[in-house]
């Protein structure tokens, strides 16, 4: 039986490490050409496109900052030169800087709204013209958006636009069969969400969904595969709240 991603292109940002990584390989499982993007860590994708590769599937990367809206029309010019489109765009790419409003830094405030915001806008407008018909479209918010948990305001914030921003395109998308949804994760065991907290927060994060454990990069993953797949495409214009039942 064909498998029928087997033709298809899809773009995973900020896939070098994390979620993204585990992103990355699960639709190189599932079939597609994995474009692996990375703003920085060149050795961790290229590490990555040779694991995906050795598990029999087809992958490359490519280098630009999701908030660089030239950086990101160029690599979708490139994947279309070199793969005659795009079907799939994963927009992983984030970062999270953590502090009460009354001690939020201006620099911390501009990058998440320059990665999270910015980066998510500039990766939908290419993705918007270019998606092939029959596409998807998938974007990153957070569960933390419905627990208000002190600390996390300016993250929430620029996820809260994406959400809007998911919904909108959606209907944007009419007459192209092409989704777009946003996969909005609880706390999952990785760098970005483990770093600068103590054992006994991590602790308590990870009990306050009903399953009592942090999410894995492998279960978000889980949900891309099955927006992207075929199972997948009655789902449009929703948010999926990955997170062990937490909100």
């Amino acid at each position: 039986m064909t498998n029928p991603a087997s033709n298809k292109v899809a773009i995973v940002t900020g896939a070098s490490r994390g979620i993204g990584a585990a992103i990355a390989e699960r639709l190189g499982r599932d079939g597609f050409t994995v474009v692996v993007n990375y703003a920085g860590n060149a050795k961790a994708a290229d590490d990555l496109v040779t694991k995906i590769e050795a598990a029999g599937g087809r992958a490359v990367t490519a280098q630009a900052d999701v908030a660089d809206a030239a950086a990101v029309k160029a690599m979708l010019d490139k994947v279309e030169t070199a793969f005659g489109g795009v079907d799939v765009l994963v927009n992983n790419a984030g970062v999270m800087e953590l502090a009460p409003f009354a001690e939020a830094a201006d620099a911390a405030f501009d990058r998440m709204i320059d990665i999270n915001l910015r980066g998510t806008f500039n990766t939908l407008r290419e993705a918007a013209r270019r998606v092939r018909d029959g596409g998807r479209i998938i974007n990153f918010s957070t569960s933390v958006l419905g627990v208000n948990l002190p600390g996390y305001g300016v993250y929430v914030a620029t996820k809260g636009a994406v959400e809007a921003m998911t919904r909108v395109l959606a209907n944007e998308m009419r007459g192209r069969s092409v989704t777009v949804n946003a996969i909005a994760p609880g706390p999952t065991a990785t760098a970005l969400f483990l770093d600068g907290k103590s054992p006994e927060l991590i602790d308590r994060l990870s009990k306050m969904n009903p399953l009592e454990r942090l999410g894995q990069p492998e279960d978000i993953a889980s949900a891309v595969s099955f927006l992207a797949g075929p199972d997948g495409g009655w789902i449009n214009g929703q948010v999926l709240r990955a997170n062990g039942g937490m909100v």
